[in-house]
């Protein structure tokens, strides 16, 4: 295995690994991983720009909907050069810096997508706690004031991390087990004290991803609470129907990423292909299905993208 530790390597340098065992199909599963990344692309282009377009749309619920798909391009974009680039050109080799950049962006898109269906959960509860007040409590500015914290709360915890990781010293192998750089990924490569590395990692993430679904969970709590409390049937099934989607975006997140999290942490004797496989899964599949699950269940979606669609038929 002597590209492992070829002598043209670097410590500067790392070497990016597409699905272990695997590489004589790299070029076969580059199809499949193509059709994902062409789907989110599309999907989230389209929800993003239907919402700015349509004056029907411009809700804080859509708002914020269009937050997500922004972080869900945001991550397909941070990873997409790279991912591709091994099953195409078998291009492995990523400069630290540039590791350093990638590793930047994937956290801080994952970060900010956590806080923003955090958001969404409070704009659920407020609709149906509140509704006569949600106009006045989910203004304009309130909104971009929220948009405002979430990339701000990412970047001031990120930052850190990436500082960090630029004090150590790597002198072991120098291969990387995903396609992209991750954080954890990174940093056992290297044969410095990692301790503080370690604790801060743990700490960034229970303090974004860990607050955030303590208090989406807390939030359905209040929002089962507050719809027991309507008297008829047909509005208590109506007030779930609008929560049905936000649910199956939170669950298609945070799954994955608890997932990786533990593997990466206590599956030291798991087969090499796991950690790849939910990593692909944690990053590709919310960003392939958070707009098929609006477009499906949210029935202003809908009418939007058909209005889109049809008038773009009548002028061809």
């Amino acid at each position: 295995i002597g590209y492992l530790e070829s002598s043209s390597m670097t410590a500067s340098t790392f070497l990016l690994t597409g699905v272990p065992g695997l590489e004589w199909a790299h070029a076969w599963i580059s199809i499949p991983f193509c059709c994902l990344y062409l789907t989110a692309l599309s999907g989230n282009t389209l929800i993003l720009f239907v919402v700015l377009t349509e004056p029907s749309l411009h809700e804080p619920m859509y708002y914020f909907l269009s937050m997500l798909s922004t972080t869900d391009i945001g991550l397909c974009i941070s990873t997409l050069v790279t991912v591709l680039g091994i099953f195409w050109l078998n291009a492995r080799e990523i400069s630290f810096n540039a590791c350093l950049s990638q590793m930047f962006f994937i956290h801080l898109f994952t970060f900010m997508e956590s806080s923003v269906l955090l958001a969404m959960a409070f704009d659920r509860f407020v609709a149906i706690s509140n509704p006569l007040r949600y106009a006045t409590i989910l203004t304009h500015a309130r909104i971009a004031q929220i948009g405002l914290a979430v990339i701000t709360r990412g970047t001031v915890i990120l930052t850190p991390l990436v500082l960090l990781l630029k004090r150590l010293s790597f002198c072991r192998s120098h291969v990387l087990h995903h396609s992209y750089c991750f954080h954890p990924d990174v940093m056992k490569l290297s044969c410095s004290d990692t301790k503080i590395n370690s604790a801060f990692g743990l700490t960034a993430i229970i303090s974004t991803a860990g607050v955030d679904s303590i208090f989406i969970l807390l939030s359905y709590v209040l929002i089962i609470r507050s719809v027991l409390n309507i008297a008829s049937p047909e509005e208590r099934k109506k007030a779930f129907s609008t929560c049905i989607s936000h649910i199956t975006a939170v669950a298609i997140f945070y799954i994955p990423l608890i997932s990786l999290s533990f593997v990466h942490r206590f599956g030291k004797h798991s087969p090499p292909y796991v950690p790849t496989l939910i990593a692909n899964i944690y990053l590709l599949i919310p960003p392939v299905m958070n707009p098929i699950i609006y477009s499906v269940k949210t029935k202003q979606i809908q009418k939007a993208v058909l209005k889109l669609v049809c008038s773009k038929g009548t002028h061809i």
